[in-house]
């Protein structure tokens, strides 16, 4: 770890506190020139280090640099402190990343985080939208015991997990659009995509990847024309201390490990259902060139989604799309 990764580290902890120059470079064992020069880049980099040459130097509350040690701060269940972390401020994909580090054998529990994705994908290949400083982007290595049967039932304990870390720092009721949608006042404000490898002769999971962009502001140029009236953000504005990317980022990491470290039972799903958006409404199923519109009446413990068809045929949804808007020309 680099002098400046040191500082920052230490800075974190003691963030809204005074830490002395003289006391970092004692704790850090390196010079008041490099603690200096730590500071110094720091400051470049965005975060907003107060100093007074009586007390020393404070990180502000406000400051919201996302970050590898900011995150690392922020994490409330210490059983997560010594996670293997890859923070990166751009990149192509997180979810790429986890699945090359998912190859290189990488342990379960292990994140890869982003600022910003120059080619971030949602589901069926679609580019998602992954602006910088307003978006989080998070991605988790997964080694479950689970058939490739019960992988939906992972997106959808993700969907859960991913409502509760918002609703920790955010005072907003979330909902989920089957399957993978986290809306809030009916805009989506999160997306998940979870990718699997799997054994060709098992036929088990040998790792999953769970990716998760949350919209957490809204970008200072708003979102493309074509996101109008579907998008939406935790915050319009800045948000406040408590609820910075880096803690999000905690949240989410803590509250999904813990639904997948219970995977086995379905007790998640029974919130799933209660957050459901779906449910009871008339939806619009397209899977591949075929689009129809059916009932919601329910979801599956393994996550499917059951429809009602008009002739009153029942089907278990475990692929293809829903949407609430009615297919043009319907008198819904």
């Amino acid at each position: 770890m680099s002098s400046k990764q040191q500082v920052l580290a230490l800075l974190e902890q003691f963030k809204g506190s005074h830490i002395s120059g003289e006391e970092i470079a004692r704790q850090l064992q390196i010079t008041r020139a490099a603690v200096w020069r730590a500071i110094h880049d720091l400051r470049l980099s965005g975060h907003a280090i107060e100093a007074s040459t009586k007390i020393g130097y404070r990180l502000s509350e406000s400051s919201d640099v996302l970050s590898e040690q900011g995150i690392r701060s922020a994490f409330t269940d210490k059983r997560y402190l010594d996670l293997p972390l890859h923070f990166h401020e751009s990149i192509g994909s997180t979810n790429g990343e986890a699945k090359r580090l998912a190859l290189e054998g990488a342990p379960h529990g292990t994140v890869v985080v982003a600022g910003r994705q120059t080619g971030g994908r949602g589901r069926n290949g679609k580019s998602f939208f992954s602006p910088s400083d307003s978006g989080l982007y998070v991605s988790v290595l997964l080694r479950p015991e689970l058939d490739t049967a019960m992988a939906l039932r992972v997106t959808s304990g993700a969907a859960v997990a991913v409502c509760r870390a918002i609703e920790r720092m955010c005072e907003r009721r979330a909902g989920i659009k089957w399957v993978n949608d986290i809306l809030i006042d009916s805009l989506k404000v999160c997306g998940i995509l979870t990718e699997g490898i799997s054994g060709f002769e098992t036929g088990r999971i040998e790792s999953l990847v769970v990716g998760i962009g949350v919209n957490h502001t809204v970008p200072p140029e708003g979102f493309p024309q074509e996101l109008q009236g579907i998008a939406g953000a935790l915050f319009v504005d800045t948000a406040p201390p408590e609820a910075s990317r880096n803690r999000l980022a905690a949240n989410i990491v803590e509250e999904l490990l813990a639904v997948v470290d219970h995977m086995g039972q379905i007790d998640f799903m029974e919130e799933y259902r209660r957050r459901s958006v779906v449910v009871g409404q008339r939806v619009r199923v397209m899977q591949g060139a075929v689009a129809y519109e059916a009932e919601a009446t329910g979801i599956a413990d393994d996550g499917a989604l059951v429809v009602r068809l008009a002739d009153g045929t029942v089907q278990s949804l475990r692929s293809g799309e829903i949407s609430l808007r009615p297919i043009l020309g319907s008198s819904w």
